[in-house]
């Protein structure tokens, strides 16, 4: 009698086991061939740190441009502006409190998505102390 009990449970569990198995074999082929790929459902997305806002971004084969705003409260000097697998640009003078600016950096942009770290350097003008501002951009490639 327990026999019969043992292999009914036995057959219960491993009918169980071979469907679950099945069911991550799926899920493993889908993600292999990139059906399940989270770079097609993630939004876009800018951000950099408190005090220098990213408007607005667009990356395309050969270039990553980047619109941002000063709202630090004093106006600044941007020493320098770089981004991951881009060419980083040097000086590019002053930016007021409140102002706004574009900056257009060079870049090999191999794929359909630009994910990178985005680096502001500047400097407060009435202190004289350079700080860097970092942020990240995940766009797609347009």
């Amino acid at each position: 009698m327990t026999n019969r009990k043992s292999q009914a449970a036995l057959e219960f569990i491993m009918t169980y086991g071979w469907a679950i198995l099945v069911v991550l074999v799926a899920i493993g082929a889908l993600a292999y061939f990139g059906v399940l790929s989270p770079d097609r459902f993630l939004p876009s997305k800018c951000t950099l740190q408190s005090g220098i806002a990213c408007l607005d971004h667009k990356a395309t084969a050969t270039s990553l441009t980047i619109y941002v705003k000063n709202s630090l409260g004093y106006d600044l000097t941007v020493d320098s502006v770089k981004a991951q697998q881009c060419t980083a640009l040097g000086s590019q003078g002053a930016l007021a409190n409140g102002g706004s600016a574009t900056y257009t950096l060079t870049c090999v942009n191999g794929g359909s998505k630009y994910n990178g770290d985005v680096n502001i350097t500047y400097t407060n003008t009435d202190t004289s102390v350079q700080h860097t501002n970092q942020g990240e951009v995940t766009t797609k490639v347009e």
